[in-house]
């Protein structure tokens, strides 16, 4: 069971991974493109190179349209596919000033009783997610420069989500049986068992 968890986290973490490469490639030549087609609207193009300018700005040199929305989607979905593999290896921000110096048996019961909780949390979001998704199907909305429909991008975040409420619920029934057999079964921040 853990392997297929692990496989999944992993699976999904790496396709986030490379929609966010994507997503930085296509900010990068968005802004490119806008900071050269101010330039070729400047004074020194439009009077000196006239011709130049304007069979570059012929060509398209500008800003990506539709560059916003595609990064607004796929950021959304890059979290939510990040969000299993951090489950799995414990690696959420954790503050342990107060529980430091409790014992191990301690700290995995508090460890335990922070994964149920947020195992439900995800649960809860991945269901909002869900309905929020259902009502963009039915009023079928869409982006403004792109046109795609607004449901797909809630669609993709959904499939990365149900991956990360898999993850979170094996993750709470792990630690919990950590807690109660006092032995590490999952990896955690301090290492991977």
């Amino acid at each position: 069971m853990h392997r297929a968890v692990q496989s999944l986290a992993r699976l999904t973490a790496l396709v986030g991974g490379i929609v966010l490469v994507i997503l930085i490639v296509l900010t990068t030549l968005s802004i490119i493109g806008r900071s050269v087609n101010k330039l070729l609207h400047g004074d020194f193009f439009s009077q000196s190179l006239t011709g130049l300018s304007q069979w570059l700005l012929d060509l398209g040199v500008g800003e990506i349209n539709g560059s916003y929305e595609l990064l607004e989607a796929g950021v959304a979905f890059a979290i939510f596919s990040f969000l299993p593999v951090t489950q799995l290896y414990g690696a959420h921000a954790t503050v342990d000033v107060f529980t430091s110096f409790l014992p191990a048996r301690a700290n995995r019961f508090i460890a335990g009783f922070w994964e149920v909780v947020l195992a439900a949390v995800i649960l809860l979001i991945v269901i909002q997610l869900y309905g929020g998704m259902e009502r963009y199907i039915r009023n079928g909305q869409t982006t403004l420069f792109l046109q795609f429909p607004v449901w797909w991008a809630y669609a993709a975040s959904f499939a990365a989500g149900v991956v990360a409420c898999v993850t979170a619920l094996y993750c709470a029934v792990m630690r919990l049986v950590e807690a109660i057999s006092d032995r590490d079964l999952l990896p955690s921040e301090h290492g991977e068992h």
